[in-house]
C-alpha cells in the first residue's frame, strides 16, 4: 500500500528519527533539533524505543545506516533496544566521518563509495543469521544525504549525475533486502516499510508541494510511505489517509504484541488502513515544530499556520537573531484542492480556523516547558501586521 499523505514528524533527520522510533512528538523525547557528534547528550533515556519493545518480544534486532539520535555510548543504538549496529552514527557531513561497528569504530573515515552496498551487505547476512527468531531491521541509508557517493557498479549509469546514481543505487539496495527475504523463506511473514525522514535538501524534488527540507510546509514533511506485507496487505492499493511517522510505533508493537510504553504515544495504530478496512482514522492534529517552536498544525485536510520564523534555516540571521513570531493572521490552506499552500482561505472558514486553533491550545498544554516558553516568546513578540501572505514575518517598525 502507497501512502499520499504520510507525514514526518519533523523537517530535518534527528527529530524526525526519534519521533520514529518512540511515536512521540521529538519535542518530548529531548531531540527538538539535529544533533552533532561533539554533543553529549541525544534521545532521553528513559525514552522507550521499538527496538526495546520487540527486544522484549523475543525479536533479535539490528541498526543499519545513519543513526543520528546521540554519539557517547550511552545513547548508541546498542544502549537502545538493537543487539548489533553497523553504519555512520550521524550525518555524512559531519566529522569525524566514523564507521561503527556496535560501539567501536572501524574506519576513521568511512569509504562513502563502498557504504551502500556494505549496508546492504551488512543487511543480508543479519536476514540470513535471524531467520529462525523473529527479527527488527532497522535500516536507516546514508543516502542521498549530501555529500554522495556511489559505487563504481552505479557511477554515470542512471543519467541523472550522481543524485541520480545515488538513488539508483539505494532502490537496488532494497531490491536486494526484498531477495535476501525470500531466499530465506521469510517473504510472506515479513512487514516492509519503506520511507524517509524529511524533505529533499538541495538536491531532489518535491514536486508540486511547497518547501523543502528546514520548512514545515509538506515539502519539508510530507514524505514517500509504502508498506508491504504480502500475506496480510492487500497488493497495489493506494491510501489518501492521513498518517504520521509516528504511528509505526504504535502499529508495530501491537501487531507484535509488545508492551505499549508507560508514557502517552502521539501517534496511533493504522493497521486498519494498513488492512485496507478503513479508509481513513479520526485523530488529533499533527503538529510542526522548528527546534522548539510550534509553527503549524494538520488537521485532515487542513494545514493552519500560526507562526513563522524571520528568516529560512541556514540564510543569515537578521538584526537580534533568527526568531519566531506568531503570524498577524494565520494563514489556512486545503490541502486536498491546494498541495502546495498557494491560497490562504483563512477568511472564508474562521470556523475552521477556530477549531484547530482550539486543539492547539488544548494539545500544548501538556508539552515540556522549552516549547510552552517558546510559544509564550513567539505571542510576546509583536509582527508587523502588514506581513504578506506567506512571508516570514518583521518584528513591528519602531
Amino acid at each position: 500500500m502507497r501512502f499520499t499523505n504520510f507525514c514526518s514528524a519533523d523537517p530535518v533527520c534527528s527529530p524526525s528519527r526519534a519521533a520514529l522510533l518512540t511515536g512521540r512528538y521529538p519535542t518530548r523525547v529531548g531531540v527538538p533539533r539535529v544533533l552533532f557528534p561533539q554533543d553529549r547528550d541525544g534521545l532521553k533515556l528513559d525514552e522507550t524505543t521499538m527496538a526495546n519493545v520487540l527486544k522484549a518480544r523475543g525479536y533479535k534486532t539490528m541498526c543499519i545506516g545513519k543513526w543520528h539520535l546521540g554519539r557517547p555510548a550511552e545513547y548508541l543504538p546498542t544502549s537502545r533496544g538493537f543487539d548489533e549496529y553497523f553504519g555512520i552514527p550521524y550525518s555524512n557531513d559531519m566529522n569525524p566521518r566514523v564507521l561503527m561497528h556496535n560501539t567501536e569504530v572501524i574506519e576513521e573515515t568511512a569509504n562513502l563509495e563502498t557504504l551502500t552496498g556494505r549496508y546492504t551487505g551488512e543487511a543480508g547476512r543479519f536476514i540470513a543469521e535471524s531467520k529462525g527468531s523473529p527479527f527488527f531491521l532497522y535500516m536507516p541509508h546514508t543516502f542521498p544525504h549530501i555529500p554522495l557517493a556511489a559505487s563504481q557498479r552505479f557511477r554515470g549509469k542512471s543519467k541523472e549525475g550522481l543524485y541520480g546514481d545515488v538513488v539508483q543505487e539505494i532502490d537496488w539496495s532494497v531490491g536486494e533486502v526484498l531477495q535476501s527475504l525470500k531466499r530465506n523463506g521469510l517473504d510472506g511473514n515479513t512487514l516492509v516499510m519503506f520511507s524517509s525522514d524529511n524533505g529533499p535538501w538541495y538536491q531532489g524534488s518535491p514536486g508540486k508541494l511547497r518547501g523543502r527540507k528546514n520548512t514545515t510546509y509538506e515539502g519539508g514533511v510530507r514524505e514517500p510511505f509504502i508498506a508491504r506485507w504480502t500475506r496480510r496487505i492487500p497488493p497495489g492499493r493506494v491510501s489518501n489517509a492521513l498518517a504520521s511517522m509516528m504511528d509505526v510505533f504504535p502499529t508495530v508493537t501491537r501487531l507484535c504484541g509488545g508492551a505499549m510504553p508507560s508514557k502517552p504515544l502521539d501517534g496511533i495504530d493504522i493497521w486498519p488502513l494498513l488492512h485496507g478496512d478503513r479508509r481513513s482514522i479520526d485523530r488529533q492534529p499533527l503538529l510542526y515544530f522548528d527546534n522548539w517552536d510550534l509553527q503549524c498544525a494538520r488537521w485532515m485536510d487542513w494545514k493552519l499556520h500560526i507562526a513563522r520564523h524571520n528568516t529560512a534555516a541556514y540564510t543569515p540571521a537578521p538584526p537580534g537573531g533568527r526568531r519566531s513570531y506568531l503570524l498577524p493572521k494565520p494563514e489556512l490552506y486545503n490541502l486536498a484542492s491546494d498541495p502546495d499552500e498557494s491560497y490562504d482561505v483563512a477568511p472564508g472558514h474562521p470556523d475552521v480556523v477556530e477549531q484547530i486553533q482550539a486543539k492547539i491550545g488544548a494539545m500544548i498544554k501538556d508539552f515540556p516547558e522549552q516549547v510552552l516558553q517558546a510559544y509564550a516568546e513567539a505571542k510576546a513578540r509583536a509582527a508587523d501586521p502588514n506581513t504578506p501572505t506567506g512571508a516570514y514575518p518583521q518584528p513591528v517598525k519602531q
